[in-house]
């Protein structure tokens, strides 16, 4: 679990300062918020596609090789980036052409560490909440750490600068994984099959009982189709609106570093309450009551005008919200999915909720172009608050809860249950 962790932490954390300076970059030197939509887009729409597709190669190869190796080649092509632009040769077609190298390598890397959690957790001989807590931590930890670097390194230093850093990140990822994971851990699911099972599925046959699982099941469609909505909202907000809202204020680049690392820091601690005491706790309760608090507040803030205390406080108010949210989702994921189709299951369903994602930089620029910054606000903000809020009226949510005590039930009886037999 340590060794997982610390690897998703430092190549999180990289790719954290990386989203402050990439697109402070492209403002900066273009003073287009087009463009800087145009880079988003770039990096987002290989990760979504790429990821949705290698699924059935995770599953087949192991997510431990896939995790370092795709590490290895974000390491190279990120710091090929400031290379270029020191020998004068980085032209934007080339910027946005490594950028999607990135995205497309970024995919498979981040879907292998998602899939190894529960195993992580098997060892550990933890509850499978606590261990997408402690998960959700790392990846709040790394949205408190890197914004707040990354802000103060393209402030004072440039934003290429982080770039080189986020190469760095990484590399040591990489490392990390190859060499501190127990051995034998992160193996192929297809490795755990038994001669008479028949001859090893196709690639395509791999996908599609990915597929066929993800149809039947109304909760894990209903969670993709409204975290699609509102991962489009978060792609417009962090990648254009926020730098754009900086820029015309005059706080600059280490301001929306201040904001990002409050709210990071706020959802540390939010995701530590869920680690330690999410296995007690009501989801459907929790989930929405941390939607509410995490979605709207922020963009209606930024339109306000509000004094800069005022905004730190909604950030922070927002990231509590925000740190129970994922630590929700991955039990759910993980109970329902099988272990053996985890990679491809999860390849899919995340594809799906990230589709919007490299949408929500062109209609956010686009749209600021069009009609300014603070209507944008309004409606991004009025869009998360219907979005969350009319999704949870639909009835498959009550299975959140409904699974919850079938197991508790089965536990409080005196079952040893294991944390794969809890993921089938």
């Amino acid at each position: 679990m340590v060794g997982l962790l610390a690897a998703m932490a430092v190549s999180l954390t990289g790719t954290r300062i990386s989203a402050i300076a990439l697109p402070w970059f492209v403002l900066a030197t273009t003073g287009s918020a087009t463009q800087t939509g145009l880079v988003a887009f770039c990096e987002m729409a290989p990760y979504v596609m790429v990821k949705a597709l290698t699924g059935p190669l995770v599953d087949r190869v192991g997510p431990r090789v896939i995790s370092w190796s795709t590490d290895l080649a974000s390491a190279t092509a990120a710091g090929t980036v400031p290379l270029l632009h020191a020998l004068d040769v980085l032209s934007l077609p080339l910027l946005l052409a490594l950028v999607a190298l990135i995205g497309a390598v970024r995919g498979p890397g981040d879907l292998a560490k998602e899939i190894m959690v529960p195993e992580a957790a098997e060892r550990s001989r933890v509850p499978l909440e606590r261990a997408t807590g402690l998960s959700g931590m790392t990846e709040r930890l790394a949205s408190a750490i890197g914004p707040a670097v990354g802000g103060s390194m393209v402030a004072l230093l440039g934003p290429l600068t982080g770039l080189v850093l986020n190469a760095g990140c990484f590399a040591l990822g990489s490392v990390l994984i190859a060499l501190t994971l127990p051995r034998g851990m992160g193996r192929a699911a297809e490795e755990a099959l038994s001669p008479h099972d028949g001859p090893e599925p196709g690639y395509w046959r791999r996908f599609g009982e990915g597929f066929a699982f993800l149809r039947s099941e109304p909760l894990l469609l209903t969670i993709i189709v409204m975290v699609g909505i509102t991962n489009l909202l978060e792609a417009a907000f962090t990648t254009v609106l926020v730098p754009v809202w900086a820029k015309e204020s005059g706080n600059g680049p280490a301001v929306i570093g201040v904001n990002s690392s409050v709210g990071g820091v706020a959802a540390i601690a939010g995701s530590l309450v869920a680690a330690g005491v999410a296995h007690r706790m009501r989801r459907r309760l929790v989930f929405f009551g941390g939607f509410l608090l995490a979605g709207a507040p922020r963009f209606l803030i930024l339109a306000s005008h509000a004094p800069m205390w005022a905004v730190v406080a909604v950030f922070a108010i927002s990231g509590f919200g925000a740190g129970f949210l994922n630590p929700i989702l991955g039990a759910i994921s993980f109970e329902r999915v099988p272990r053996r189709l985890l990679g491809r299951v999860n390849a899919l369903g995340d594809s799906l909720a990230w589709a919007g994602i490299p949408l929500g930089g062109l209609i956010a620029g686009a749209a600021v172009a069009s009609f300014g910054l603070v209507p944008v606000l309004l409606a991004g903000g009025t869009a998360y608050f219907l979005t969350t809020n009319l999704a949870g009226l639909r009835p498959e949510w009550r299975e959140m809860d409904r699974l919850r005590s079938g197991r508790e039930q089965r536990l409080g009886a005196g079952d040893r249950v294991a944390s794969s037999d809890l993921t089938t």
